[in-house]
């Protein structure tokens, strides 16, 4: 596992990264506000990763609340912004509950607002799923949902109190996405780092292959 500190004064936090991680709840437990958590996931990420997630939260004496949201950027909006609301007011979520995104960006940004806005803020996790999001949207503090006029026009900054990268959950990830995050990593390379780039040159088939050694 690696750690990494985005160092903010009183906001900052760690980034882990590696694989197996959805199963150490011991990382996540240190963070919670009390033991109680609303769980933000979709449709499509809740039947491979939501039921470990919960199990390991239960196991451990955390109360779980979870909300499933479909899939997608069209339901990046006020309507599922409002299910997550909903679901936090009809369980009594109060000030002290901590917000985890387990998803790719849409959750993350979704579930993120939510807890920036959520009782006039609350705290929050972020467990990207997908590679774009562990190495973009989850790190930054950015929150926001789409408006018919605007993509991302509407959010705040609420940063997170901890982020989780898995990188056993891009296994499961289509090939689409997964290049679609490379490009954002390589991107990386060619702004700041030709060793890094060079590395990524190099590297790149296995990467491609989702070869565990070199993602994590």
């Amino acid at each position: 596992m690696r750690r990494l500190n985005v160092s903010l004064a009183e906001r900052s936090y760690p980034i882990l990264i590696g694989a197996g991680l959805l199963s150490r709840i011991d990382l996540i437990l240190p963070h919670l506000g009390t033991p109680r958590v609303a769980l933000i996931t979709n449709t499509t990420v809740a039947p491979l990763y939501m039921n470990l997630l919960l199990r390991g939260l239960e196991g451990a004496g955390v109360g779980v609340t979870p909300v499933i949201i479909p899939d997608g950027e069209a339901y990046k909006n006020w309507e599922s912004l409002n299910l997550i609301y909903d679901a936090l007011l009809a369980n009594r979520c109060d000030r002290s509950t901590t917000i985890i995104a387990l998803g790719g960006g849409v959750i993350g940004d979704l579930a993120g607002f939510a807890a920036a806005t959520y009782q006039r803020g609350v705290p929050f996790i972020q467990i990207p799923t997908t590679l774009l999001s562990q190495v973009d949207s989850s790190v930054g503090g950015k929150t926001g949902i789409n408006h018919p006029l605007g993509k991302n026009m509407v959010g705040a900054f609420w940063q997170p109190r901890l982020v989780l990268a898995d990188t056993d959950t891009l296994n499961t990830l289509p090939g689409r996405e997964l290049s679609s995050g490379m490009a954002e990593v390589i991107k990386y390379g060619l702004i700041r780092d030709l060793p890094f780039l060079e590395w990524l040159e190099a590297s790149m088939s296995g990467l491609i292959a989702r070869d565990g050694g070199l993602l994590g």
